[in-house]
This record gives C-alpha cells, sequence and structure tokens, in this order.
C-alpha cells in the first residue's frame, strides 16, 4: 500500500508527486480531504519546495547582488 498525494480537478485526480505505475494500472482511493482549499495548499507545497533547494554559486556574497536584476 502506497499513500499518493493527489489534487481533484476538472473530475479527475492529479497526483502531485511521481507515481511509478505502468500506464492504464487500475488502483483503488481511498480519500481523505488534507486541505480545504488545496490551491493553497498546492502552491504553498511547491514554494517550500523551491526554498528548501540549495544551490551552489561560488559567491560568496551573493546578497550583495541582490538587486543586479531588479528592473
Amino acid at each position: 500500500m502506497k499513500t499518493v498525494q493527489a489534487v481533484f480537478e476538472n473530475g479527475v485526480f492529479r497526483p502531485t508527486c511521481d507515481v511509478d505505475l505502468p500506464e492504464r494500472t487500475e488502483v483503488e482511493l481511498e480519500l481523505r480531504i488534507v486541505a480545504e482549499n488545496p490551491d493553497d495548499t498546492t502552491h504553498q507545497n511547491r514554494v517550500y519546495a523551491i526554498l528548501s533547494e540549495s544551490f551552489e554559486t561560488d559567491d560568496p556574497d551573493l546578497a550583495a547582488r541582490h538587486n543586479e536584476h531588479q528592473p
């Protein structure tokens, strides 16, 4: 048994992560609502995922360049 989070859109459950199943595999779903407003939660989860990533820039003072790409 595996738990997969999904969003219900346009009559279809869309997983929010990769699911390792062959195409057209039949599954049984047991629904448990985890957020009243899934759009806010999905957006928030995406933001947290981006913020949790680490990037190597080789620039020891990247904060000093904060406004470099601002209009």
